[in-house]
């Protein structure tokens, strides 16, 4: 009795999540797309032409996910250096000789009436086993000249379909971005008129739009090996105008990243879900919704590969 009553004591409480993850991960990525950014190449001109310059990135990322009673919550922090063709700048100095860092973060949290009511009505039987309210947020910042400072934020529903391993999870979303446009009125702008005010173009608000996220991780037991696809599927449609000054339409945008992950820890010693490699292939139209006519260097088809460890 002494030493049961020990153990009862010493035993910690039960925790609030059901379910938690930590991962910390680093990826090689390019040859990364930023629109605008070109280099000038041999044309057959006096002048040269226009080409879409490709930079390569190295990520460092920190996801973490969690379940707990009434719903998840996921967050993505990517910290992401740039070669030095996307160059490091601020208002007086446009390239530092450096590469560039971005720091994004990602929240998204669902929650479900299907647990909040103790039911299974919010579902369709055989296909989606939840329906929940989804909401989040994405904050960036960029060191460049351009002084991005997105802000935006998404509300909608979502919906976790029923499969038999994995998990395949939809999004349909309102989303609200606000951002800045650091290249309005300055030297780097044409055509740009003295005495004008340009401060009214350099914080930039959207409008509303809709938005659709889609999310999976699929096992691969066919092959055997700890293998399993991984990835998402975002599709953001025109949000408004966007340019020096507000002159272009924005476009639909379609970014689409699938990796290939293989568990290392439970292939060599049977440790699952501590130590993983991937590679993928990350697809970026129309990125951040600036229309090819007007932007170039606005498609990006770059490769990856990395690591990630489990902190549990």
């Amino acid at each position: 009795m002494p030493l049961a009553a020990a153990t009862v004591m010493a035993a910690p409480p039960p925790s609030f999540f059901s379910f938690s993850d930590t991962v910390v991960s680093y990826r090689f990525q390019g040859p990364a797309a930023e629109p605008g950014l070109y280099v000038i190449r041999p044309n057959g001109t006096a002048n040269g032409g226009y080409a879409p310059r490709e930079v390569p990135k190295n990520v460092v990322n920190l996801f973490h996910a969690n379940s707990w009673a009434y719903g998840t919550n996921l967050i993505w922090l990517d910290i992401l250096r740039s070669g030095s063709q996307d160059p490091a700048g601020d208002k007086r100095i446009f390239d530092k000789g450096v590469g560039a860092t971005e720091v994004y973060l990602i929240y998204r949290g669902v929650l479900s009436p299907n647990k909040v009511f103790d039911t299974n009505a919010f579902a369709i039987p055989g296909l989606v086993k939840d329906i929940g309210l989804s909401f989040g947020a994405d904050i960036n910042t960029k060191d460049t000249t351009f002084d991005s400072e997105k802000r935006a934020g998404t509300f909608g529903l979502s919906f976790a379909f029923d499969v038999p391993a994995g998990f395949v999870n939809l999004k349909v979303q309102g989303y609200k971005e606000f951002s800045r446009n650091g290249f309005a009125g300055t030297k780097i702008q044409p055509g740009l008129q003295p005495g004008f005010d340009y401060s009214d173009f350099r914080s930039v608000e959207y409008k509303m739009t809709p938005e659709f996220e889609l999310t999976y991780t699929i096992p691969l037991p066919f092959t055997g090996l700890p293998l399993s696809l991984a990835g998402f599927n975002t599709i953001i449609l025109p949000k408004g105008r966007y340019g020096f000054t507000n002159d272009n339409d924005t476009q639909l945008e379609f970014v689409s990243q699938t990796n290939l992950v293989l568990d290392i820890g439970q292939l060599v010693d049977n440790a699952p879900n501590r130590v993983e490699a991937f590679v993928g292939f990350q697809y970026w139209h129309n990125k951040f919704g600036a229309d090819p006519r007007r932007t170039i260097n606005t498609e990006e088809k770059a490769l990856i590969a990395g690591v990630s460890y489990h902190l549990k």
